[in-house]
């Protein structure tokens, strides 16, 4: 019996309710499901499920051993890879989510520079609202993850790694393009283009608005800062977007920089701090924290 498989069965099972869908997804038979449930049940001394209509729900002692079914499937995870890293120090898999955004430049510059001196260790990239990338991390989903704004949950652990400038993005014709700055408050009348409500530069547009003084007049909705820049580019509003270094812009959209208060966004690393990381885990936390520290001295020195 393996009894990481098995708690991975159980989760599967508690969150499908169905026998059928649960081996689907784990590409076992319904016997074998059906069978490491009844294992399981006796094992534990109760009934984990109330059977409904052919459906599964949890019960009360359901409820609970799911709880510490998903911490130890994280536990057990931690300590194959502490082992694996006792075994073979120099091999490893980083699992990175992290913002669509980050992954023009920043995700492929640090993971880039990483593999240089660390050939060896892999990656495993995924892409969401800030949202869920917090939730992996939390979950045990992913290692670590790059996001902004700064979570508010205390389930994470945060540091820095850049500030990134913001700016009002308008259509080249619109009467505040050939501004040198803009404060966000010079378009309080305007129609708003912005990300769904579970990204971060969503809650970043909220909190700047109402520190502005008004609510924003929100037309268009998407998942894409891309998609955000060809809707402004072609007339139907202005957004609040960040400044990338190098900018992939679509022709008749031009972003002026954000003047007053707060106009930039803070760019940080998380990572679950009560969980052992596995070495190669550490060596690319700490990489990307020191390359952070790299680029923001030479940043200091450029203008002095």
């Amino acid at each position: 019996m393996n009894v990481r498989d098995d708690l991975v069965r159980f989760i599967t099972l508690a969150e499908h309710g169905h026998v059928t869908d649960a081996a689907t997804e784990l590409g076992v038979t319904q016997p074998t499901l059906s069978r490491m449930l009844a294992r399981l049940e006796a094992d534990v001394g109760a009934p984990l499920f109330d059977r409904m209509h052919g459906r599964l729900v949890l019960n009360a002692a359901g409820e609970v051993y799911l709880e510490h079914a998903r911490r130890a499937r994280v536990e057990l995870d931690a300590a194959r890879a502490a082992i694996a890293d006792l075994a073979s120090p120099s091999l490893g898999t980083v699992r990175l989510s992290f913002l669509h955004s980050f992954g023009v430049a920043l995700v492929p510059r640090l993971v880039s520079g990483f593999r240089r001196g660390e050939p060896r260790v892999t990656f495993r990239l995924s892409q969401f609202a800030a949202g869920t990338v917090t939730e992996q991390v939390v979950a045990g989903e992913a290692d670590l993850a790059i996001v902004s704004p700064r979570p508010t949950t205390a389930s994470v652990a945060w540091s820095l790694l850049r500030r990134q400038r913001l700016a009002l993005a308008v259509p080249a014709d619109h009467p505040l393009a050939g501004r040198a700055t803009a404060h966000l408050a010079d378009a309080a009348d305007a129609d708003f283009i912005t990300m769904y409500p579970e990204f971060g530069m969503r809650r970043i547009l909220e909190e700047r608005c109402a520190a502005a003084g008004f609510r924003p007049r929100i037309t268009f909705e998407t998942s894409e800062l891309f998609t955000i820049a060809g809707l402004v580019a072609a007339g139907l509003g202005v957004a609040l977007m960040p400044v990338e270094s190098d900018p992939l812009l679509p022709p008749g959209l031009v972003l002026v920089p954000l003047s007053g208060p707060a106009p930039t966004r803070e760019v940080g690393i998380i990572w679950r701090p009560d969980v052992p990381l596995p070495r190669a885990v550490r060596a690319f936390r700490d990489y990307a924290l020191a390359e952070a520290q790299g680029r923001e001295a030479q940043g200091r020195e450029a203008q002095g």
